[in-house]
């Protein structure tokens, strides 16, 4: 491979070192602080407050939590909802009163080198779906302020049953 194509791959290949979080100068980015002590506990109350606005159908609360270029990964193969389109579609369940019911009964948070990104994984009990899991990054404003730029919600399938789930899917 010519030395401009790899120098052309370098940006995309520390990108991807910086996603997964492995340690790299690269990643720094903007300085900033390195996680309070509180940091992980600041991150539960916005993801706990966040599943509080929905179980309240606080549309506007709800959405305050996700950041401007956020995006919300749903249950369903075609379920990829950047912010405004999240919201089109989750505003007449909002609306209604009855949006969905998710609370945390375990959660993983860890941070970036700097403090400003957190990735968590949760496991959800939730109503209509039973257990379930969430799992996504907040980022962290200049103020600050937590924001989730990136939610994945998941149903586990027990290994032993993802056959008759596979099969169920293909008809």
């Amino acid at each position: 491979m010519h030395t401009a194509a790899r120098l052309l791959r370098l940006p995309r290949l520390l990108g991807l070192v910086c996603l997964v979080g492995l340690a790299a100068p690269a990643c720094a980015g903007p300085a900033r602080s390195v996680p309070s002590p509180t940091a992980e506990a600041d991150v539960a109350r916005v993801l706990d407050d966040w599943h509080d606005a929905a179980a309240h159908a606080d549309e506007e609360r709800y959405f305050r939590h996700i950041a401007d270029s956020g995006v919300f990964l749903g249950t369903d193969m075609t379920e990829r909802w950047e912010k405004q389109a999240f919201r089109a579609y989750a505003h007449p369940f909002f609306a209604k009163g009855k949006a969905w019911s998710f609370r945390a009964v375990e959660r993983h948070v860890r941070f970036d080198a700097d403090g400003g990104t957190a990735w968590f994984d949760e496991r959800l009990d939730t109503p209509n779906l039973g257990p379930a899991r969430g799992s996504g990054v907040l980022v962290r404003s200049e103020a600050g302020v937590w924001k989730i730029a990136h939610y994945d919600l998941s149903v586990p399938i027990p290994n032993e049953k993802f056959g008759d789930v596979k099969a169920l899917i293909a008809r």
